[in-house]
């Protein structure tokens, strides 16, 4: 219920309880979207609803968790590196690792795996550890659901220019670990932690019957398969910030 209530809010005002909103959007649906075009990007620690987080290029980042996703409402809208945010593209957005990159996106619940790029910041409701576009969630399978647990993998950063929707849609894969595409990975992850098949079957999720009109969030997995990468507020702080992306209001 709280993702359609997300999908269906008034994406241009603040949400007073994380203090963001969402970007002006510059591109309406139909029309063609510009690829690349931002600037890469690690930034500061920032809070957002009361919590920090502390972005920085890990080549070993690596976590299970909740990941959703967004599409319409903020489609044509800027994304945090200044790239416009496409529902139809194969994109995601993550708190803390560097923009533009690529991950590696394996849903536990049905074994499919795909190469993702980060183009944005977020999510920041609940335990999420990851918002994907609407197409890169049809691609891994949640599309109807809403959300999936997840494993997110760092791969290395992705190219500034150009769209890699065509490559990224070629290492989609069924219970093997989606293949890095190293001829648009500008910086490879060295020696992080890689993806076993028998780790994406072994870790699958049996998938609940759920009403398909209406996304639905998962039972809560055991606290063990959950990693978070926000910490929180120092004391003094009071949760507002005015962080601008494509989908704020999460």
């Amino acid at each position: 219920m709280c993702l359609l209530l997300a999908h269906c809010a008034d994406s241009s005002r603040v949400d007073s309880r994380l203090g963001v909103s969402a970007s002006p959007r510059v591109v309406e649906y139909g029309e063609p979207v510009p690829k690349g075009g931002g600037a890469y990007r690690v930034g500061q620690p920032y809070t957002v609803g009361g919590r920090m987080y502390v972005p920085e290029d890990n080549p070993r980042y690596r976590a299970d968790g909740l990941a959703s996703w967004y599409g319409m409402d903020f489609h044509g809208r800027r994304t945090a590196n200044g790239e416009v945010f496409d529902l139809d593209s194969i994109s995601a957005a993550h708190p803390t690792l560097p923009l533009p990159s690529y991950v590696r996106v394996s849903n536990l619940q049905n074994g499919k795996s795909l190469i993702v790029r980060v183009n944005d910041r977020g999510p920041y409701h609940s335990n999420r550890i990851l918002d994907v576009s609407k197409h890169a969630a049809e691609l891994l399978g949640f599309h109807l659901r809403g959300t999936a647990w997840v494993r997110v993998e760092y791969v290395g950063r992705a190219p500034m220019e150009g769209s890699d929707d065509r490559i990224l849609a070629t290492t989609l894969r069924q219970d093997e670990p989606a293949p890095v595409p190293r001829s648009s990975v500008r910086f490879a992850a060295a020696a992080g932690p890689s993806i076993e098949t028998t780790s994406l079957r072994n870790t699958r999720v049996a998938s609940a019957a759920v009403d398909d009109s209406v996304p639905a969030v998962p039972t809560q997995p055991p606290p063990s398969l959950l990693s978070f990468a926000a910490a929180p507020a120092p004391s003094g702080k009071d949760g507002t910030a005015q962080y601008l992306n494509a989908r704020g209001l999460y």
